[in-house]
């Protein structure tokens, strides 16, 4: 069974580490997408697809590198035409892991289960909450994966995220 999970994952936490988890718990190959791919870094999509892939592979292990397959997800104003896109990226897939409303309803309407993603310290593990914490010189490195931590501080992530 497959299953796809997308988010922006702007930078990739410790939240989204569990929901990976979460995941391959329930599937045996995962399909990650990374949303907003075609978006222009600015202040809330700071880091390219690629880097965020890197961040990603950086931060697992080998055994879930072997279940689990990325895949660049763009944003298009349609959803109805995004979902269709979405089914020309990626393979076939039986579970869609999601706690965004819209991506439930839609899917809700096709033949793929939906699945909520159980939160993990929502108040602290969200990438708008770490992006301000870099950005405001507080401790930010134990809410992401070591892969995360190291991947940023080589692309001096703190100075990106105060010029944009």
């Amino acid at each position: 069974m497959n299953g796809l999970l997308i988010g922006r994952f702007q930078p990739f936490h410790l939240g989204h580490l569990d929901a990976l988890h979460f995941a391959l718990s329930k599937v045996d190959k995962l399909w990650v997408g990374l949303g907003s791919s075609n978006k222009s870094l600015d202040k809330n999509n700071p880091f390219s697809a690629e880097e965020r892939k890197e961040m990603i592979l950086s931060s697992i292990d080998d055994s879930m590198k072997q279940r689990i397959q990325i895949y660049f997800i763009p944003d298009l104003d349609n959803h109805i035409k995004w979902i269709e896109l979405i089914n020309t990226i990626v393979p076939k897939f039986d579970i869609i892991f999601t706690n965004d409303e819209l991506t439930r309803h839609l899917y809700s309407k096709r033949n793929v289960t939906v699945l909520s993603i159980p939160f993990v310290k929502r108040d602290v593990l969200s990438g708008t909450n770490i992006r301000n914490m870099i950005i405001s010189d507080q401790k930010w490195e134990d809410l992401v994966p070591e892969g995360t931590k190291h991947f940023l501080n080589k692309i001096s992530g703190k100075q990106r995220l105060k010029n944009l």
